[in-house]
């Protein structure tokens, strides 16, 4: 399965959001947090200034299953 603008790299659904500043890049992460809590399945984020880099798969399979497939889809609906 695909998803647009993510991609599949050593197990895990990677997408990078180019941003105007630090403060939108905090703003999207709360956002991501929120979904992340709802759905019991936390991605890795990094941030720094204008951008975020979105990393999602299932540490206890090792391996990018459909609770990831899911949460990206929710999080490409926040944008």
């Amino acid at each position: 399965m695909s998803l647009k603008n993510w991609e599949e790299k050593d197990n895990h659904l990677i997408r990078i959001y180019k941003l105007k500043d630090f403060q939108e890049s905090l703003e999207l992460v709360n956002k991501i947090g929120k979904l992340a809590e709802e759905a019991n399945h936390h991605p890795d984020l990094l941030v720094s200034y204008g951008k975020l880099e979105v990393s999602l798969t299932s540490h206890d399979q090792g391996k990018i299953t459909a609770k990831d497939y899911n949460l990206a889809q929710k999080i490409n609906q926040l944008i």
